[in-house]
């Protein structure tokens, strides 16, 4: 069986990396791990992950994902806070899909010591 890397487009595997976080076994510890697990949970469909991790108060009632959407690559283009010893956190990244890419900066806070997503403006 081929190890292959997790989605997120770190080199480890998808049970080592982002996995764990959708199990709910560990939680991600900085916004930027959080960032590349809600993008990894959209390459996988895990619509339960994404709205476990969505801000109580930005959060949608439902949330419907593009069966025909294909991921094909994440790019971190910057950071801002979002470490263990923040509250608060922004990462600008590019998501690329077959057919375009998705640039947008989110933002992310701490709710009950955990890392949520918050909003995110997208960019040119």
């Amino acid at each position: 069986m081929t190890m292959r890397s997790c989605p997120c487009g770190l080199p480890e595997a998808y049970g080592d990396c982002c996995g764990r976080y959708h199990s709910g076994t560990t939680a991600a510890p900085t916004a930027e791990a959080l960032m590349r697990s809600r993008y990894s949970a959209f390459v996988k469909g895990d619509t339960g992950y994404l709205l476990r991790t969505w801000h109580p108060r930005t959060r949608p009632g439902t949330l419907e994902l593009d069966p025909g959407m294909r991921w094909t690559g994440l790019e971190i283009l910057d950071t801002s806070d979002g470490s263990a010893f923040h509250s608060a956190g922004t990462v600008e990244f590019r998501a690329s899909y077959r057919g375009g890419s998705l640039h947008e900066r989110s933002r992310f806070e701490r709710v009950d010591g955990a890392w949520v997503y918050v909003d995110g403006e997208f960019l040119p």
